[in-house]
C-alpha cells in the first residue's frame, strides 16, 4: 500500500513536470490539450471554484484543433467529471487533480480551492 502511494506520488511529479513544460511553450500538443480537458472535468466533478485559467486555456487552444481531437476533448471532460463522482478510486482522481492538473490550473493548489 505504501509503495503504491510512493509510486503514485512519483508518477504525479513526473507528469506535472511534463505539463509544466507543455504549458510554458507557445501551444499545447493535442495530448496535452486532452489532458487539460480531463483536468477540467475532474475540477468540475470535485467542485473546484476557480478553474477560469483552465477554461481560458482550453478555449484558446481548442480553436485550431481538428474536429476529432475537439470531440475527444469533450469526451475527456465528461469522463473526468464522471470519474470524480465515483466513490472507488477517489484518492487516485484527487491525486491526479492535485498532480499534473495544477500546471493547467495556473499552479494553484486545487485542494484548498475545493
Amino acid at each position: 500500500m505504501k509503495s503504491t502511494a510512493v509510486l503514485l506520488a512519483a508518477l504525479s511529479l513526473a507528469v506535472a513536470g511534463q505539463a509544466s513544460v507543455a504549458a510554458a511553450s507557445d501551444h499545447l500538443t493535442d495530448v496535452d490539450w486532452l489532458k487539460a480537458n480531463r483536468c477540467r472535468g475532474l475540477a468540475a466533478g470535485f467542485g473546484v471554484n476557480d478553474a477560469s485559467s483552465l477554461d481560458t486555456l482550453i478555449k484558446a487552444e481548442g480553436r485550431n484543433r481538428q474536429e476529432i481531437v475537439y470531440a475527444k476533448g469533450q469526451e475527456e471532460q465528461t469522463r473526468g467529471k464522471r470519474d470524480a463522482a465515483k466513490t472507488d478510486g477517489k484518492d487516485r482522481y484527487e491525486a491526479e487533480l492535485n498532480g499534473y492538473c495544477t500546471a493547467f490550473l495556473g499552479g494553484k493548489s486545487t485542494a484548498s480551492a475545493r
